[in-house]
């Protein structure tokens, strides 16, 4: 029997936006969901004209996330959203998915998970309360070769964890904060809006979640210095932290918005006592692992050694690069089957997603960063 779609549904990503569209692509990828309905804009007209250009039904075009969550939920069980996906900026995030997950709907969420701690906290016992499907895009764990990289770390090939390096630079706002069109950057600025970091809640909370996710290594004390610039900036723009890991392991952590010149180069290297690997978003076909004698083996696509998660993570032959979008897409392939899970009946299987616990963990690091970077003795404890 073939499995119908699941619908989805959206909160924010209208005309205009970055992000929604990279959910509706990557939700939508392997035909297993189609978008049935949406409250695109706080403005009502521009979710309206959002939805037309869609082409849903205006009956499922809401004006308000709370209209739309009462109204779906009303709905008998073969036409309501199957999840809802909340792509707003990050004060949206907790009230947004709490509706909806009290509403008995499943969530897929944009990091970080909330803008407070205690936010994170409650949530978190949301999801659990709720017994709904929750998924946190933080979208470079689904890479193939993130995932291969894991099982190195896992099986002991590298050994015992000592060193841990992860960078992500970007140089968009070195100019183009000055440009007034810069919607993508403004909001970030708002710590009403944003929260209390805009860096490190934008980029750095991405590379706590990919050391975790590879090594599996919790965070005891950081280090950290933050900076701001850009001339204006209420938050900071560029973050540079240490890390003490649990069990004896060190790290570096850098993450900026004014390197000027640099794309979106997210990378990271892993010293064990065994071998390194080293991993870069902007080349992630391939992974390199080394030796302490100098060899290096690359693994690809095309190894036929590779483990059963990165095999089933990459979306196309070998020689032919798998990307953001396919990455982005594993997650929701991930999610929805938990979804479909509860549809039938059943308990939501283990997935290979980000979830409440990862999302909570994200915002402890961000609170242990303010707290670092304004405390006279510098090493702060994360409490999570």
């Amino acid at each position: 029997m073939a499995l119908r779609k699941l619908r989805g549904g959206m909160v924010g990503g209208g005309t205009g936006a970055f992000i929604g569209p990279v959910h509706r692509m990557a939700a939508t990828l392997d035909g297993e969901a189609e978008f049935v309905a949406g409250a695109f804009s706080r403005d009502p007209k521009k979710s309206k004209q959002s939805g037309e250009e869609m082409g849903l039904d205006p009956s499922r075009v809401y004006g308000t996330y709370e209209e739309m969550a009462a109204k779906e939920a009303k709905l008998p069980a073969d036409q309501r959203v199957d999840f809802v996906s909340v792509v707003v900026p990050n004060s949206g995030h907790f009230p947004i998915s709490k509706t909806f997950l009290e509403a008995g709907i499943n969530v897929i969420c944009d990091k970080p998970m909330t803008t407070t701690f205690a936010d994170a906290k409650a949530l978190q016992k949301i999801v659990k309360k709720s017994g709904k499907v929750f998924a946190l895009t933080h979208n470079y764990t689904g890479y193939p070769m993130v995932k291969q990289a894991r099982h190195l770390v896992q099986s002991g090939q590298l050994g015992k964890i000592n060193k841990v390096v992860v960078e992500y630079p970007q140089g968009w706002m070195s100019g183009m904060i000055t440009n007034p069109g810069n919607s993508i950057g403004m909001w970030r600025m708002d710590p009403k809006i944003a929260g209390g970091s805009c860096c490190m809640g934008d980029l750095g909370t991405h590379c706590e979640n990919l050391v975790r996710y590879i090594t599996g290594l919790e965070i005891e004390q950081v280090c950290a210095e933050l900076t701001a610039f850009v001339k204006g900036n209420r938050l900071e723009d560029d973050g540079n932290v240490l890390v003490r890991f649990k069990g004896g392991a060190r790290g570096i952590l850098y993450a900026s918005q004014i390197s000027a010149g640099e794309e979106n180069p997210l990378a990271i290297r892993v010293y064990g006592t065994k071998m390194g690997l080293e991993w870069k978003q902007e080349d992630p076909n391939y992974l390199i692992v080394k030796d302490p004698g100098g060899f290096q083996t690359r693994y690809s696509k095309g190894n036929n050694n590779l483990c059963k998660e990165a095999q089933a993570a990459a979306r196309l032959i070998w020689g032919h690069p798998d990307g953001y979008i396919e990455a982005f897409a594993n997650i929701y392939r991930e999610a929805f089957k938990g979804i479909r899970a509860l549809n039938a009946g059943k308990k939501i299987p283990v997935c290979d997603h980000p979830d409440a616990t990862d999302g909570l963990i994200g915002v402890a690091f961000i609170d242990a960063l303010l707290a670092s970077n304004k405390s006279k003795s510098k090493w702060t404890k994360m409490k999570v």
